[in-house]
């Protein structure tokens, strides 16, 4: 097997993408896990194939050094589950937005997560539309004013995390583009992950929407107002490590260490693998000012994916079937011989 190094990974196009786009920060991770990726699944790069639709974020396929296909408005999800369903021996990445994935292909998006597809989808979350010049999108804050809601957006927005999970999703992630080591980390284990895997990246839009994530992702205060989770680490954050979250009347809260006889052991302790949705639904949804912002695998467990219970269908119906060949088929019932 061909040792790679993440140069392998990049093509030789320009990046299109504006100067301090947080979508460069997702490419450059991706490019790094790809060889640890590699070396892990035992898989070449020609096994990578890169699926989008349409969306800054889906110019991706054209960044990196492996097959892809960049697809039409919200369609990626479709496209994705066909070319997996059809070898199921690649590697399948769906690049999306927050608009791509769950306005226009909101529909192929739940039910590709239902299905339990094996394929790792990013989704680029800049909370507005950034290729067709700044419109409000699922994601755009309650009250937002855009070219599209001149008077401030009436709609509430989608907790992508929370339409995963409800869709029984067994695999979401949620990364943010300054975060380059910990998004890297996330890469390597939703291609780990056998099924489904969504991974909701919060980037910036420098031009549409600059600080779309400014009050976490700022350097002074984002240790406090974000929490990084690791299976088996009591969940602790905060500057000075002695902030905690517990678990008090089936509700998540926020403690001081050493307060009130709160020490670490109090804490909870994160587990990715743990089937009862409901503490990851009340991780996924944690927000400030209350709470910090959950990041890293929130949920990986596992389930039979889509595409294996496809082909163990087909192994079913070939051993079964008393037709194995075309010319039987052909020669199978009524037939007449024309002279």
């Amino acid at each position: 097997m061909a040792t790679y190094t993440q140069q392998d990974f990049k093509s030789d196009q320009v990046v299109k993408w504006c100067p301090g786009c947080g979508d460069h920060a997702i490419l450059a991770a991706v490019l790094r896990a790809m060889p640890e990726i590699c070396e892990k699944q035992n898989i070449k790069r020609e096994q990578f194939v890169f699926v989008s639709g349409i969306g800054c974020s889906s110019r991706f396929p054209y960044y990196v050094n492996t097959y892809g296909f960049h697809g039409i408005h919200g369609r990626a999800g479709a496209l994705a589950t066909g070319v997996k369903v059809a070898n199921p021996n690649l590697s399948v990445w769906q690049m999306t937005g927050d608009g791509d994935a769950l306005a226009i292909g909101g529909n192929h998006f739940i039910h590709e997560i239902r299905r339990n597809v094996d394929v790792n989808i990013i989704l680029f979350n800049n909370k507005i539309y950034g290729l067709t010049k700044g419109q409000y999108s699922p994601t755009s804050k309650f009250g937002m004013v855009t070219k599209t809601s001149p008077y401030g957006s009436v709609e509430q927005p989608f907790t992508p995390g929370d339409i995963v999970l409800g869709a029984r999703g067994s695999f979401f992630a949620r990364g943010l583009d300054v975060e380059m080591a910990l998004n890297q980390e996330i890469i390597v284990r939703a291609a780990m992950h056998s099924g489904c895997s969504v991974m909701e990246m919060l980037v910036n839009c420098m031009i549409f929407n600059n600080g779309a994530h400014a009050e976490i992702s700022d350097r002074q205060f984002r240790a406090d107002r974000t929490i990084i989770l690791r299976d088996g680490e009591p969940m602790i954050f905060g500057k000075e490590r002695n902030m905690g979250i517990i678990l008090d009347s089936l509700k998540l809260k926020v403690v001081r260490i050493g307060e009130n006889g709160i020490t670490e052991k109090d804490l909870l302790v994160h587990n990715s693998k743990e089937d009862n949705y409901g503490i990851h639904s009340m991780l996924v949804n944690m927000k400030g000012p209350d709470f910090p912002v959950a990041l890293g695998v929130i949920r990986d467990v596992e389930e039979k994916s889509y595409d294996q219970n496809v082909a163990e269908q087909i192994e079913q119906v070939k051993e079964n079937s008393k037709i194995h060949s075309m010319d039987e088929l052909l020669n199978s019932g009524a037939t007449w011989e024309v002279k």
